[in-house]
Formats: structure tokens, sequence, C-alpha cells
């Protein structure tokens, strides 16, 4: 139990990283603590949080998690309830509910300085557009996608865009997801290991694993080494997209718009 004990703090030390901000929204809460009368918020900024970082340590919550088949490795998440950006901006309004000036200055500095720039980070970058998700993805996902609202098409996508195309367009499926990206959970698929193991595609075994998964479309990076060249393999190149090749699969094509039409005949 001990070191189950032990893993959840270095989680938690990890998640808090134990920063100044983290500091200033624990000195917040200290102040919240002696001074805030209402009810409501003490029981949501400050009493909350406590419970929620006491059941987090507490290693039968962990024992818990994982017996009801949630994974170990997203235990870090129920620290996300915590709302620690909200304790150190109520504290900080509270504070200097009398000098409302004064406060804005004090906690946009305390901000400034005590934070970081979040577009430093490997996983933030601006935004391209309204759907917060990179141009490339919403040019190739609108020239594949389907026109009927209720129609489905089925593409690969290399690792690097497939966290994106689902977030703007559902009707596009994928034979693999984000899940082939976690070396921990230790999945197989056929058509991903044809499309991204071998420093070399083989053709021949790429097209045999999408055409069993029924995908119309394979989109690549123009860099991407091939064996042979797609389109003499009866793929059929669409357009060139910042870099990537759009294919679309002729032989699938033909398959599900059989299928289609066969299903909208019985149905009629």
């Amino acid at each position: 139990m001990f070191g189950i004990f032990m893993e959840s703090f270095v989680i938690l030390k990890l998640y808090t990283g134990l920063k100044l901000l983290f500091l200033l929204s624990a000195l917040a809460w200290g102040y919240l603590l002696v001074t805030e009368k209402n009810k409501s918020i003490r029981t949501l900024l400050v009493y909350a949080p406590v419970i929620v970082v006491a059941l987090f340590l507490f290693p039968v919550s962990r024992k818990g998690f994982v017996a009801i088949g949630l994974d170990g490795e997203t235990y870090y998440r129920i620290l996300w309830t915590i709302p620690f950006g909200i304790i150190f901006v109520y504290g900080i309004c509270r504070l200097f509910e009398q000098h409302r000036r004064i406060g804005l200055l004090a906690g946009t500095v305390l901000t400034i300085v005590c934070g970081s720039y979040v577009y430093k980070g490997a996983y933030i970058s601006k935004a391209e557009n309204l759907y917060h998700i990179p141009d490339t993805v919403v040019e190739i996902c609108d020239l594949i996608g389907p026109e009927d609202a209720k129609s489905r098409v089925s593409a690969v996508m290399p690792e690097e865009l497939i966290h994106f195309v689902r977030q703007y367009n559902a009707s596009i499926n994928m034979p693999y997801g984000r899940e082939m990206l976690v070396n921990a959970w230790d999945y197989y698929n056929a058509v991903y290991e044809a499309m991204e193991k071998p420093r070399v595609v083989d053709m021949e075994e790429l097209l045999k694993a999408t055409r069993e998964e029924y995908c119309q479309y394979i989109v690549m990076s123009k860099e991407r080494e091939t064996n042979q060249d797609p389109e003499e393999c009866g793929l059929l190149l669409l357009e060139e997209i910042d870099g990537y090749l759009i294919y679309e699969d002729p032989v699938t094509v033909q398959i599900v718009n059989e299928w289609q039409n066969y299903y909208e005949d019985d149905e009629g």
C-alpha cells in the first residue's frame, strides 16, 4: 500500500510541477480557507480540492480505479477536477475586491512572472483556423469526405494526422486511431503494421491490409518511401496537399459503391 501511495504522490508532484503558479494557488486556497464565508464556494474551492487530493493519494482509490476496468496510466486525470486556476483567480479577486485595478494588475503580473508561455510547449501551437486543427487536415478531409452527411468513407492517415481527423469530420473512418501510438497498450493492426512500421512501405502488403478494411483512400507523406509507385499498383492520385499525397483505391471504391447500391435497392 505504501508503494502505491508513493507512486500517487509522485504523480501529484509531476502534475502540479510544484511550480510558482501552483504555489500561488495554494496560497489563494489558504486565504479562502480563512476568509471565504459563502458555503457553496467554500465547498467547491476549499473543501473539494482537499478531498480529491486525499482520495487520489489513498491507495485503495487507485486499486478501485483499476479494478473497475479503468487504465491505471490515466489515473492522473482525477487531478483535472481540481480547479487550480479558478482558485488562484478567485483568491486574487477576493483579496483585492476593494482595489480592483490594483488587483487586476497584481494578478496579471503574478501570472506572467510565475507562469510560462504556453506556445513553448511541444503539444501546443497557435490556431490556424476556427477548428483549432492544422489547415492541412481540413483540406484533406474536405477533399475525401462524403458529400452526404449520412454517408461514410474510410481512409488511412499518417499517424501525425489521425488525432485531428476525427475532430473535424466524424464521417471519415480510420482503421486505427491514437491507440496505436501508445506503446504500453500494445495493440495490433495490420494496416498500421504495413503503413507505419517498415522504413520502406511494401505496397502489396499495404493494399492487402487496406482492402481487407475497405479503405477507399490512402494518405501518405510525399517523403514516405515505397517499394513501388502507388499509381503503378492501381491507386489514383487525387491531389497533393502540403506534402501529403492523397490516393483513391478504385478497387475498394467499386466494392463499397456496389454495397451501397445493393442496400439502397433492397430498402427500396
